[in-house]
């Protein structure tokens, strides 16, 4: 029962509140309730607090979340082994990444990983915005960027360049930009990232990293819709180069301002920092990391 407790105080956590996480189980509130007070009553201490509107943790059920993922891992793993022995894997894998790279490089690695091990469930979550993986129960997430969050564990990809782009016919009808101050007269394709717009782009300046502000008449939170706007002549992009190498390397789109560039960027894998991730987790982490380790980022 304790094992069944932990499991529910998670989906609370996960769902932020008592009722959703009782539904997803078909518990009804009264007794989502009762089973959150006998874990506390068994801990001694109070795990959530509770207002109108939200719920939080105490300090004791921030602790509880780390612990509780990491026993019920490990409970999971011991049963896997034991009731379909050491070589079958099974259960669910949650994970996040970035819409492009997510639909293009992600989804053949999870495809062929499914195809190899038929008792094993994806839940993937295509973002271009950061995901709080604690908070949403993920096992993993793919990102682009520095990691931001020191309580997290990363495991790199290896660096990802990101190119400023557009389509032949766009610099036919609109010429092809030599400077980036140019692009104050062009129509640029910008990202939106949650609540920030992605107008600034680095550039290398007279040997300095400057941030040049462009404009354009389409942002859009999707970088594949990025990509396939730029591919259609829309305007100029700016994308990683794991996103964009064979349009590159087919003529579908040029590279722009190269001598300009800003380098790279980190791509990683980040997970949270439980100590024990069951074993099909850790086998798609390391599949994946295989698959983008030898795309094109360097």
């Amino acid at each position: 029962m304790l094992l069944e407790n932990l499991s529910l105080f998670l989906r609370i956590v996960e769902k932020g509140g008592l009722a959703v996480a009782g539904r997803e189980v078909g518990l009804s509130p009264a007794t989502v309730s009762e089973r959150l007070a006998s874990l506390e009553a068994y801990y001694g201490a109070a795990l959530l607090i509770r207002t109108t509107r939200a719920i939080s943790l105490t300090e004791e059920g921030r602790a509880l979340v780390e612990g509780a993922r990491r026993l019920l891992a490990e409970a999971e793993e011991l049963e896997s082994r034991v009731r379909r022995g050491a070589d079958v894997i099974s259960g669910p894998i949650r994970l996040s990444a970035p819409e492009d790279l997510g639909r293009r490089l992600l989804v053949p690695v999870i495809d062929a990983f499914l195809a190899e091990h038929p008792a094993v469930t994806i839940d993937l979550n295509l973002t271009d915005g950061n995901v709080d993986i604690v908070g949403q129960g993920m096992d993993f997430a793919v990102r682009h960027g520095m990691l931001a969050d020191s309580s997290l564990k990363a495991k790199s990809l290896g660096e990802n360049r990101r190119v400023v782009c557009a389509a032949p016919a766009y610099l036919a009808a609109h010429g092809t930009p030599t400077h980036p101050n140019d692009l104050a007269q062009h129509d640029c394709i910008v990202m939106r990232f949650g609540q920030n717009i992605d107008h600034d782009w680095p550039f290398v300046i007279n040997a300095v990293v400057r941030k040049v502000t462009v404009r354009g008449r389409r942002v859009v939170n999707d970088g594949g819709l990025v990509r396939e706007w730029c591919r259609q002549g829309r305007g100029i992009a700016l994308k990683s180069i794991r996103d964009v190498a064979e349009d590159l390397a087919a003529g579908a789109l040029v590279e722009l301002l190269g001598d300009f560039s800003a380098g790279s960027t980190a791509l990683q894998i980040v997970y949270p920092p439980s100590a024990v991730q069951p074993r099909r987790v850790r086998m798609l982490i390391d599949r994946i990391a295989a698959a983008l380790s030898t795309g094109c980022g360097v």
